[in-house]
């Protein structure tokens, strides 16, 4: 690969920018400095990469995958209305990549939220016909019983959508945290289905969505991963 197109696959900067740091011998992989933009770069052994003698941030190409643990008061969107986008929590690398969420989470919802360049695995994971698990934990308004674990697996009719949909799972932990899976994502579903089955929802968190949970994340950290499936 190009050394310009590798910088540029890494957000560092424009093709012009990315020339400049070359020609003036700003650029090291693996210690040894860049002198010529002919050069030849493999991605898979670049080991370390400086910019202007500061490390810089490795992505992984030509896709990578990011698992983030989402704190409240942030929006899964670029162009956020209310709150900061969830996408600042990102290194600037990243975000000048073609990035998008797998799927969404309200401003209040908080848990793991998944981040892509890679179009056909959000397709995979989020299409319906892949019935990928996604696991939240509920805090709900008023304390229920199991007849609302029931109500939800053997499913609700959705307000103003004329469609009934069914949990995979529902368990009660305690009288007001409840555990439902569900592999579908419509609109404010979990709200919706909780409304529907005669409860609210509190707080809402994602726990897990298909293979991954937050693990060890701290609100608002994240890291790379590499899904077997992609």
């Amino acid at each position: 690969m190009n050394i310009i197109k590798y910088l540029q696959a890494q957000g560092i900067d424009t093709r012009k920018g990315c020339q400049w740091l070359v020609k003036h011998q700003l650029v090291q992989i693996n210690g040894d400095t860049i002198a010529s933009d002919k050069a030849e770069v493999q991605p898979e052994n670049v080991r370390s990469l400086s910019i202007e003698g500061e490390d810089a941030l490795i992505i992984p190409l030509p896709h990578f995958y990011i698992l983030l643990n989402k704190p409240a008061d942030y929006e899964v969107s670029h162009k956020p209305r209310d709150y900061p986008s969830v996408f600042t929590l990102l290194p600037d690398q990243i975000r000048a990549a073609d990035i998008q969420a797998i799927g969404r989470l309200d401003a209040d919802t908080t848990g793991v939220l998944l981040i892509t360049n890679d179009g056909q695995f959000n397709h995979r994971m989020t299409s319906p016909k892949h019935k990928v698990a996604k696991i939240y934990r509920i805090t709900l308004k008023h304390p229920a019983s199991d007849t609302l674990c029931s109500s939800l697996k053997n499913g609700v009719l959705l307000h103003d959508d004329n469609e009934t949909v069914a949990a995979q799972e529902a368990i009660l932990q305690t009288p007001t945290t409840l555990l439902m899976t569900i592999s579908e994502g419509k609109y404010h579903q979990v709200k919706r289905m909780i409304a529907a089955a005669g409860n609210r929802v509190a707080q809402l968190h994602r726990q897990q969505f298909g293979d991954w949970d937050t693990q060890d994340l701290a609100a608002g950290e994240w890291r790379f991963i590499q899904p077997d499936n992609a």
